[in-house]
């Protein structure tokens, strides 16, 4: 089995978004474990819109290719198009941080947002 971390956002629809990211990876990975939701100010945006994350724990038997392919399926499933970047209109981003222990997202991991999640599903200290 291969642990994953994965950080849910987005920045419209938010809380339905979000609600449809939590059902599907459910259905998915039966070991899903969710951090406590935050608001957090855009990075890189000229749209103000705050975001809504939440850090995600799973375990799973699938390779990181297959956990990433049903990552971007439950995007489009929340209506994610590349034309919304122009609008700066994130339905909903799912990122892998983390497979089986490596960092797939260095920046990511950085985030105050990702490490206090990191803190509530491992529960310990986290030192990236």
């Amino acid at each position: 089995m291969y642990t994953c971390i994965v950080c849910i956002g987005s920045n419209y629809d938010k809380e339905i978004n979000l609600r449809l990211a939590r059902r599907r990876l459910t259905e998915l990975f039966s070991s899903v474990r969710f951090a406590d939701e935050e608001y957090t100010k855009p990075l890189h945006l000229f749209n103000p819109a705050l975001f809504f994350n939440q850090l995600v724990r799973f375990s799973t038997e699938k390779e990181a290719s297959v956990v990433i392919l049903q990552l971007k399926t439950i995007e489009k499933e929340a209506g994610r198009k590349p034309e919304d970047k122009m609008e700066e209109k994130v339905k909903l981003d799912i990122d892998l941080l983390m497979y089986d222990g490596t960092v797939l997202k260095q920046e990511d991991m950085n985030r105050k947002y990702v490490i206090d999640g990191l803190r509530q599903l491992l529960g310990k200290d986290i030192l990236i």
